[in-house]
């Protein structure tokens, strides 16, 4: 039978043309302050979407399978961020400064929701612990991730993360997060009903693109990198993927998990979030010459994942179906 890859996906190819814009036609000029403004805009719209999409009451109730989660979130949170400070050898003799930089953020961020649910749901594992489980780690990455940016990066990356990107990640990402989930009793059927609302988020997402690729152009980002740099970078990015989702698996087996179980844990303890990412990369490291490389590990590991999780996702549905082993509950 032969294995047919998915397609990249719009949302990322839209992200693409918006880097490969603005490294042709960067914003400057009058053009800047007005973009940036947006961008910040935009960001606090995107993420005040995501607190009122996120239930808090059904990731709380959720979390009686509290082994599952905690494996996910141990994956998500401790062995992702060890892995990048591993990957620290890297630097220099294989990958740029920025684009080491730019992977060791890739471990920091938050897992996907939609498409992790999606790919258990396929793969016939546990919805229900899918469900819960990126949905929580969504929550509490808001939180965890900028906190592991400034302790990881600020001590082992050189960068200098001052007290006012602290305050603009509370401004613009968590603020708009808690006035989304205060308002989830006016606002959460709206937006579960309006399925258009996600081009919001993926038109604010391209504009971040845009607006951090711009500001490398100004600052002759691409000139600190090669080609080489590049293909190196997807090298590193497809091996570090194989890696964790081997370790999920084989780790899901070691302490006992049900095939269900650890279908949930492979998909939800390995993705990480583009949407998510690339606007907390914009607020965390405002000003820095370098964002746009940066995101641009994050955007190379996103599609791998989705084809990887894609073929995966149906590989174990075949299995599902020749040996009539099909849970979906934890």
């Amino acid at each position: 039978m032969s294995l047919s890859l998915p397609r990249p996906d719009r949302f990322l190819l839209a992200i693409i043309t918006a880097a490969v814009l603005a490294s042709i036609f960067p914003a400057t000029g009058a053009a800047v302050p007005v973009l940036s403004w947006a961008s910040k805009i935009m960001i606090a719209v995107l993420f005040f979407l995501y607190g009122a999409r996120l239930s808090p009451q059904e990731s709380l109730e959720g979390l009686r399978n509290w082994r599952l989660h905690a494996v996910i979130l141990s994956f998500t949170y401790l062995l992702f961020p060890l892995l990048g400070l591993a990957l620290r050898v890297l630097d220099g003799p294989v990958l740029s400064h920025e684009l080491y930089l730019g992977l060791l953020w890739v471990c920091l961020v938050p897992p996907t929701v939609q498409s992790s649910i999606n790919f258990t749901s396929i793969a016939k594992g546990n919805v229900a612990g899918a469900i819960v489980s990126a949905s929580f780690s969504n929550l509490v990455g808001v939180v965890i991730t900028p906190l592991l940016a400034i302790a990881l990066m600020s001590a082992t990356g050189g960068l200098h993360i001052d007290a006012s990107s602290v305050l603009d990640i509370v401004g613009q990402l968590l603020v708009p997060f808690v006035l989304g989930q205060l308002s989830r009793r006016w606002t959460a059927d709206f937006v579960k009903r309006h399925k258009r609302l996600k081009l919001v988020d993926q038109g604010s997402i391209i504009l971040v693109v845009y607006s951090a690729f711009s500001q490398g152009m100004r600052e002759h980002m691409w000139s600190t990198i090669s080609p080489g740099d590049i293909v190196r970078l997807v090298l590193v990015c497809l091996v570090v993927l194989a890696l964790v989702l081997w370790l999920t698996w084989q780790v899901a087996r070691w302490l006992g998990f049900s095939r269900a179980d650890r279908i949930a844990i492979q998909f939800c303890g390995t993705k990480k979030s583009l949407a998510t990412g690339v606007p907390m990369a914009t607020v965390l490291f405002a000003g820095m010459p370098t964002v746009g490389l940066m995101v641009l590990p994050l955007m190379v590991f996103h599609q791998a994942q989705l084809m990887a999780c894609s073929a995966l996702a149906g590989r174990y549905a075949r299995q599902a179906g020749e040996t009539g082993d099909v849970q979906v509950a934890g």
